[in-house]
């Protein structure tokens, strides 16, 4: 989506919601949001849904994809009235994502698009409120969003069941498949009505053949609409790569971090680092060297994760260290850096982590370290955008001497299971997922 402007902004495309075959009520609560023109997977999708066929989409966190599957939603919704054995438990639309921070920024999203259409949302994800979530759901929801863990859960228990349900979301599928999910997403996906008898969407970063094989499975013929994902990002993204040793990593990071934010104090950067150690040891830093950090990692507690992100949005932390649970799903405007402190081990993340600036037709800068540790993913990387990441000589006023690093405290962690593992619930190996605001430092 785009904001108002006499002319579409570059980002977006020249079709207007204004015309598309949106109920009423919808084209005022796109109209109070403030977009005005649809993306490229929203012109190419939303005609398709609307005209009540399936779609299997590729398209990246960032194009536009969550409001192109809410308003399909609710468009079917509202043109298809429940049908009258329909019980209260019964929810009419499910909506299946990986991760728990995607889940509620698609509860954010769908309650700003469906204002004023009567329609009950629900939730359900691990980590926080499981008595809350499950009361909440028997009390009848129309929509429900979560986690294909606690999904499961309350499923099983009998506190909804899917029968009559009349549209089915599955995103960030490919996601879904490297977090092990998929046996859990075909157990629920047959408890739906049959595909003919409902809207089903599927969107992915990727449409590999095991995500199209998903598709053809459980969806009604779906039409395929790709965006091309190297277009998404590296277009409005300056990328640089340093080549580093690992020990000069923490002192550029804090070292670039301190100058970016004297320069622009309203700067915003995540810095993705491969592992959850790393990652703790690596925001241990930045606290302690004049740089507030936010840590996401399934280490930290859903609660503090989701005030985390909240204090991030509206600017009171500069910083948001994240391992790649954290790479997709978040919807954070106003990101201006992204450090990938470690390179990744697979080019299709790189795209991922960059494309967390940039958003909505912003520039952004990507910076890389490439230390002898993880340079080794740099061909693949470069092939796969279709360039090389311009190099620069390590700046060597950079590399400060950091003071001494804080250590998480031992009440944010998430709590060990009893026989090992960690807590959380709807979501078994992993975790992830606003707008900008000004910094109260």
């Amino acid at each position: 989506m785009a904001r108002p402007a006499v002319k579409p902004p570059a980002h977006t495309t020249g079709l207007a919601f204004d015309s598309l075959a949106l109920d009423p009520r919808l084209k005022a609560a796109v109209a109070a949001t403030g977009f005005s023109h649809c993306t490229p997977i929203q012109e190419q999708a939303l005609p398709v849904l609307l005209g009540g066929r399936d779609v299997a989409g590729q398209a990246q966190t960032g194009t536009g994809k969550t409001a192109t599957f809410l308003l399909a939603l609710y468009e079917h919704l509202l043109r298809n009235p429940a049908p009258a054995d329909r019980l209260p438990t019964q929810p009419r639309a499910l909506v299946l994502a990986p991760t728990r921070e995607l889940v509620i920024q698609i509860h954010s999203d769908a309650q700003e698009l469906g204002q004023g259409l009567g329609l009950k949302l629900g939730l359900a994800y691990g980590g926080v409120d499981y008595d809350k979530q499950r009361d909440h759901l028997a009390a009848g929801v129309d929509v429900l969003m979560g986690t294909p863990g606690r999904l499961i859960d309350f499923l099983k228990q009998g506190v909804y069941d899917l029968s009559k349900a009349q549209v089915l979301v599955l995103d960030e599928a490919d996601r879904m498949f490297d977090l092990g999910f998929i046996k859990d997403i075909r157990y629920l996906m047959r408890r739906l009505p049959p595909p003919s008898e409902r809207l089903s969407m599927l969107f992915s970063a990727t449409l590999a053949q095991r995500v199209l094989e998903l598709a053809y499975e459980h969806m009604n013929e779906p039409e395929r609409v790709s965006i091309e994902p190297e277009k998404v990002t590296a277009d409005r993204v300056r990328q640089t790569i340093y080549h580093t040793a690992v020990e000069e990593k923490v002192p550029l990071l804090v070292g670039l971090l301190q100058s970016i934010l004297q320069q622009t104090p309203e700067a915003r950067a995540m810095v993705f680092v491969n592992t959850k150690a790393e990652a703790e040891r690596v925001w241990g830093y930045l606290q302690t060297n004049d740089i507030p950090a936010g840590l996401m990692t399934g280490d930290v507690q859903q609660r503090k994760r989701e005030r985390l992100l909240e204090r991030f949005r509206i600017g009171e932390l500069a910083a948001l260290v994240a391992t790649d649970v954290a790479a997709r799903g978040l919807h954070i405007d106003g990101v201006t850096h992204v450090f990938n402190y470690d390179l990744p081990q697979d080019a299709e993340d790189y795209v991922h982590r960059i494309g967390r600036t940039a958003r909505a037709g912003a520039t952004g800068d990507a910076i890389s370290f490439g230390c002898e540790r993880y340079v080794y993913s740099l061909p693949d990387i470069e092939q796969y955008i279709g360039q090389k990441v311009p190099v620069e000589p390590v700046p060597t006023e950079r590399l400060v001497k950091p003071k001494p690093r804080v250590r998480l405290a031992a009440e944010d962690r998430v709590a060990p299971k009893p026989g090992g593992g960690r807590s959380g619930g709807g979501s078994r190996r992993g975790s992830s997922s606003g707008r900008s605001g000004p910094r109260r430092r």
